[in-house]
């Protein structure tokens, strides 16, 4: 009994700064999606999820796939409310491409030589 209660009362901080980590993910995820929606037209969104759904849905909402891998596909549209259209076509996730990971979906820029 006397272990328990000192096995339990080790485990009550680590527990709290995990749900602190927890928390604070979550809201940052929530954040994060939902400046999505107010991005301008034409930025490139990054649709997490199967390769298959994705494109689909990409299609659905009049979107260009700029490219594409197993759980992350880029794309483009020029209209308004692409993100929304992504979401009611069938998309799991949509992120700002530069937000989630610097990626634009643009080929690399040259650097000038010298």
């Amino acid at each position: 009994m006397i272990t328990d209660a000192r096995h339990q009362s080790r485990l009550r901080p680590l527990r709290r700064i995990a749900g602190a980590i927890t928390l604070v993910a979550c809201g940052w995820l929530t954040v994060v999606i939902a400046l999505t929606f107010g991005s301008a037209p034409g930025k490139s969104m990054a649709i997490i999820g199967p390769q298959a759904q994705a494109l689909a849905a990409i299609a659905k909402a009049n979107g260009r796939v700029l490219a594409a891998n197993d759980f992350v596909t880029f794309a483009r549209s020029d209209d308004a409310g692409f993100v929304a259209r992504l979401y009611a076509a069938g998309a799991l996730l949509v992120l700002d491409a530069e937000q989630a990971g610097g990626c634009s979906g643009l080929p690399p820029k040259r650097i000038a030589e010298l």
